[in-house]
């Protein structure tokens, strides 16, 4: 029976850290790609750094990654610049696995 027990706090710990890992991820992720737009927005780097914090919290509001491809559209199109929500996805999926490699590294 304990060692059951043990199991279970073994996978809800694991859960937990899954969890936390893929979050701070997606926040670095956010914060490169918003780097990257900001460039082709024309932003400042202090534009740019605040507009990562705005992906972040964009990317809270629903599962998945639409909600910060959304968001970047959005923002691309009230600046006039035509960007490629395929380029967009393919640039975030890039930084993803880059972001989780660097955490793996830090483990």
């Amino acid at each position: 029976m304990a060692s059951m027990k043990d199991r279970e706090k073994a996978f809800e710990s694991k859960f937990a850290h899954d969890a936390e890992m893929n979050f701070k991820a997606e926040a670095r992720r956010n914060r490169l790609l918003a780097g990257w737009v900001g460039d082709k927005l024309g932003m400042s780097d202090e534009e740019a750094k605040a507009y990562g914090a705005e992906l972040i919290a964009a990317d809270m509001k629903e599962s998945g990654d639409d909600d910060v491809v959304d968001k970047i559209m959005a923002d691309a199109k009230e600046k006039g610049v035509e960007m490629d929500r395929a380029e967009i996805k393919a640039k975030s999926s890039e930084y993803l696995t880059q972001t989780r490699a660097q955490l793996m590294d830090e483990a």
